[in-house]
């Protein structure tokens, strides 16, 4: 879900009463500025959006703010002197959430389906501390990619429905051709603790236990238990640790599964693989698989003197003729839209559906943490000892360091 020009205002006039007669003055123009982390072609995509909006809302002009890669340096300045856009794209809410508008109130003067319409997992990823702070613009959960050609190849069928981890890594299994450096099932090597956490909570527990601490959390037997599998795999040949996703093994020929979002499909179905997607695995059978959610919000800027006009935008942008603009682009977040463009019942974009119905409750360690960045880095260090191939940490050892 990771990684121009100003609107064009149309000016309406507006006759005013006044004594002596009638006299045609032109409304005052509010101005306001949305940054967005989008370039190119995606941003020339959402100024066409924008110009719809400033059509029909002639009293307001809107400044698109086109940051590109360097989206999180200027969002940090704009914030630091005070002159931030009055609206923004935004995906690390818990980082910069002193600097956001809390939306409530205004959510709560819209007609009562407003927030109803939105898939309620995805407010767990905009909200902190119990205050909505965006409102969602689209999202990916995380799925299983299986190449359907390898699957064919080895003879076996393919994933479908609810399964768990030794399920996959035994299909993995036989799925794999070590002669032919043919590898069942690929993960990130150095994985990013953030979206690693959904190993966690496939296995029951997560990174902090009941106290908030790592001891009780990552240390689960489960969590254990699950690492010393992903390790086996490797090291019997028929899983590898890779710097991506997978998904460049996996277009290759060399990766008969991997998991990751909905950014690895384009070039995926540009490259003419034949795949499928298949639900996460759980670590018990019998219990759903949950995934964390990688979600793109807009949010208010807490300082703007425009913010009648921002809540105007924002709800725009996250209408539903807005969700089908960008369908393509971004997954709509609008049960109507998802349903009424019948992306539930396709065969590939129903998983993501179904895992965000499923994840529903699941808050990720990172909004509710104040350390996060520091903690992510110590996860991250112990991940990378246990699946680099030259150490190759026992779990246990590895785990246990990390919660001393």
């Amino acid at each position: 879900m990771k990684r121009r020009r100003s609107g064009v205002l149309t000016v309406s006039l507006v006759f005013v009463l006044a004594l002596g007669g009638c006299a045609a003055k032109k409304p005052e123009k509010v101005s306001i500025r949305f940054a967005t982390w989008d370039s190119e072609e995606t941003l020339a995509l959402q100024q066409a959006l924008v110009d719809q909006f400033v059509a029909t809302n002639p009293d307001i002009e809107v400044v698109l703010e086109g940051y590109g890669d360097d989206f999180d340096t200027k969002l940090a300045a704009g914030l630091g002197a005070e002159d931030a856009p009055d609206v923004m794209y935004m995906w690390n809410f818990s980082h910069y959430k002193g600097g956001l508008e809390p939306l409530d109130g205004w959510i709560a003067k819209e007609k009562r389906g407003f927030k109803k319409d939105f898939y309620e997992t995805l407010f767990n990823y905009t909200s902190i501390d119990n205050k909505t702070l965006g409102l969602p613009i689209g999202y990916t959960t995380h799925v299983v990619y299986y190449n359907k050609a390898l699957f064919d190849k080895a003879g076996v069928s393919y994933p479908k429905g609810d399964w768990t981890w030794d399920e996959l890594l035994a299909t993995a299994k036989k799925v794999a051709n070590p002669k032919e450096k043919i590898y069942g099932f690929a993960f990130q090597g150095a994985p990013d603790p953030y979206d690693f956490e959904h190993y966690l909570w496939n296995a029951g527990a997560g990174y902090l236990g009941a106290e908030g601490k790592l001891r009780g959390g990552i240390d689960s037997p489960k969590v254990i238990a699950l690492l010393e599998k992903m390790q086996t795999a490797m090291k019997e040949g028929y899983a590898v640790a890779t710097e991506g996703s997978g998904a460049k093994e996996l277009r290759s020929g060399k990766v008969a599964m991997f998991i990751n979002g909905s950014w690895s499909m384009p070039a995926i179905q540009k490259d003419g693989i034949p795949f499928g997607l298949a639900k996460l695995p759980s670590v018990e059978e019998g219990r759903p698989s949950v995934s964390v959610v990688s979600i793109s919000g807009i949010a208010m800027y807490a300082k703007s003197k425009h913010k009648e006009a921002a809540w105007r935008f924002m709800k725009f942008w996250t209408s539903a003729e807005a969700n089908k603009f960008r369908i393509g682009h971004e997954m709509p977040v609008l049960r109507s839209v998802a349903e009424g463009e019948k992306l539930t019942a396709d065969p590939l974009m129903s998983v993501y559906y179904t895992m965000l119905e499923q994840s529903a409750g699941h808050v990720p360690t990172s909004y509710r943490v104040e350390n996060w960045s520091e903690l992510s880095d110590k996860i991250g260090q112990a991940l990378q000892k246990i699946f680099n191939p030259s150490i190759y940490e026992s779990p246990e050892k590895s785990i246990a360091a990390l919660v001393e």
